[in-house]
C-alpha cells in the first residue's frame, strides 16, 4: 500500500474518531443550546464526510476503478465540501446573533451561491469543466479553482462576521479566524501535495481549534451568567417579599379569620403557594412555562384583591400561553403596576394583562389605567428600581428579550415585554 494511501487513510480514521467524541460529547450534554445544535449538525455531516472519504481510499487502493466511479466519487465530495461549507456557516450564525438584517442579507447569499455551485457541481458530471477522469484517475481541468467558489466567498464573509460582530470576545474571534483562513492555507498546500490528503488534516486541526476554543468560552460565560441570574433572583425575590407586604397580608388573613373561615383558608393557600414560587426563584436559571408565571400572577393578584377590595380589577387577555419565560419577570411588572399605578388613584383602577404573538415575537402587555409617570425622568437602573432592573437583566439574559415601558401622566402606564420565537 502506498505511502500516501496509508497517510490519507489514517488521517481520516483518526479524524472520524475525535469528531465522534465531540459528537458524543455533544449528545449527551443535557439542555444543548441552539448554538451546540447546529455544531452537532456540522461536526456529524464532518464524521460522514470523512468516512466517505476513508472508504473511497481503501476501496480505490484494491479494486480498479472506473471513469464513471471516480467521477461519481468526486461529484459527491465536491458537494460535500459546499454542504458542509453551508453547515458551518449555520452554525457560526447561531452562536454570533449577528444584527438581523445583516443576517438576512448573508443567508439570501448563501442560499444562492449554494444552490448555484451545487447545480454546477452535478452538471460537470455531464460537461466536465471541473474535472473529468481518464483510465480511471481524476483529473483536473484548468476551471477547478472555480468549484470552490461558494466556499471562498463564504468564508470571506464569516470571516468579517469574526472580526465585526461586537459580541465576540479574542478567543472566539480567533476560534472563528483560523477556521476560516485555514482552508486557503490548504488549498495552497493540496496543489503542492497531490494525492495527500491535505485538506482533510488542516480541516480537523480548525475544527478542533474551534470546539475546544469556543467549548471552553461558552463554558466559561455559561458559569459567569449563572452567577449573575443567582444574584438577579435574589435580589429580585427580596425585593417582591418585602416586610410590609408580609405584614399586611398576614393582617388581612387574620382579619378574615372570624368573618369568613373559607376565604381566609383560601388566602392563607395563596400566600403559601406566593412564598414557595419567590423562594423557588432562589435556584432557577432556566425558563419556565408562561403558564406558571400566569397561575403566580393570579396568586398575587388575589391577595392585593382581598386587601383592596372594589379599588383593583385586573383583567386577562390571554391570546398566547405556549412559550417560555424566566420565572417571576411578568409578576412583578404587574405588582408595579398595581402598587405604583392604579391603588396610587384613591378610587383605584384596572391592571389588564394581556399576551399574543406574530410570526417572530409572542408579547406580554401589562397596562394600567394609574397615575402614570414621565419616562424621559426615570432612570431604571439606579436602586430605586432594583425590580424592575433585575427583570430587565434576566429577560434579556435568560430569553433575549427586550422591555419597552410607554406611559403618560394621569393617564397610564403599559409595559410591553417582547420574547423570540
Amino acid at each position: 500500500m502506498d505511502t500516501n494511501v496509508v497517510y490519507n487513510a489514517t488521517v481520516t480514521i483518526i479524524g472520524v474518531a475525535i469528531l465522534l467524541i465531540h459528537a458524543i460529547n455533544i449528545v449527551l450534554k443535557k439542555d444543548r443550546r441552539k448554538d451546540e445544535n447546529a455544531l452537532l449538525a456540522f461536526i456529524s455531516f464532518t464524521i460522514i464526510h470523512f468516512a466517505t472519504y476513508f472508504a473511497f481510499v481503501i476501496y480505490k487502493s484494491q479494486n480498479e476503478t472506473s471513469d464513471t466511479f471516480i467521477m461519481s466519487f468526486y461529484t459527491v465530495f465536491y458537494v460535500m465540501n459546499n454542504i458542509e461549507m453551508l453547515l458551518f456557516y449555520l452554525y457560526m450564525t447561531s452562536y454570533t446573533k449577528f444584527n438581523a438584517k445583516v443576517k438576512k442579507a448573508t443567508d439570501i447569499i448563501n442560499l444562492v451561491l449554494f444552490s448555484l455551485f451545487v447545480i454546477s457541481d452535478i452538471l460537470n458530471l455531464f460537461f466536465h469543466f471541473y474535472f473529468s477522469a481518464e483510465n480511471g484517475n481524476y483529473e483536473r481541468t484548468s476551471y477547478m479553482i472555480i468549484s470552490q467558489g461558494y466556499q471562498f466567498v463564504m468564508l470571506v464573509i464569516c470571516l468579517l462576521i469574526a472580526i465585526l460582530a461586537k459580541k465576540l470576545n479574542i478567543r472566539e474571534r480567533m476560534a472563528f479566524t483560523f477556521y476560516c483562513v485555514i482552508p486557503f492555507i490548504s488549498i495552497i498546500l493540496q496543489n503542492a501535495f497531490k494525492g495527500w490528503a491535505i485538506a482533510y488534516t488542516t480541516l480537523l486541526f480548525a475544527i478542533e481549534i474551534l470546539f475546544l476554543f469556543l467549548n471552553v468560552e461558552k463554558n466559561i460565560k455559561l458559569r459567569e451568567e449563572e452567577r449573575q441570574l443567582k444574584e438577579a433572583n435574589i435580589k429580585i425575590m427580596m425585593s417582591q417579599i418585602q416586610p410590609h407586604f408580609v405584614y399586611n397580608t398576614l393582617s388581612s388573613i387574620s382579619t378574615l379569620i372570624p368573618i369568613d373561615q373559607d376565604k381566609a383558608q383560601a388566602a392563607l393557600d395563596d400566600f403559601t403557594e406566593y412564598l414557595r414560587m419567590n423562594f423557588a426563584t432562589l435556584t432557577e436559571t432556566h425558563t419556565v412555562p408562561f403558564e406558571d408565571e400566569l397561575k403566580h400572577i393570579k396568586t398575587y393578584v388575589n391577595l392585593e384583591k382581598m386587601r383592596f377590595n372594589g379599588r383593583l380589577k385586573v383583567v386577562y387577555h390571554i391570546d398566547a400561553i405556549n412559550f417560555l419565560v424566566p420565572p417571576l419577570s411578568i409578576q412583578p411588572l404587574v405588582e408595579n403596576a398595581i402598587k405604583h399605578g392604579v391603588l396610587k388613584k384613591v378610587e383605584g383602577g384596572t391592571v389588564t394583562l394581556r399576551t399574543y404573538a406574530d410570526d417572530k415575537h409572542y408579547y406580554v402587555e401589562v397596562s394600567d389605567n394609574g397615575v402614570g409617570f414621565d419616562v424621559d425622568k426615570v432612570d431604571f437602573n439606579n436602586n430605586r428600581h432594583i425590580g424592575l432592573k433585575n427583570v430587565k437583566e434576566r429577560i434579556k439574559m435568560m430569553s433575549n428579550g427586550d422591555i419597552k415601558f410607554i406611559s403618560k401622566i394621569n393617564k397610564g402606564t403599559t409595559v410591553i415585554v417582547r420574547f423570540n420565537k
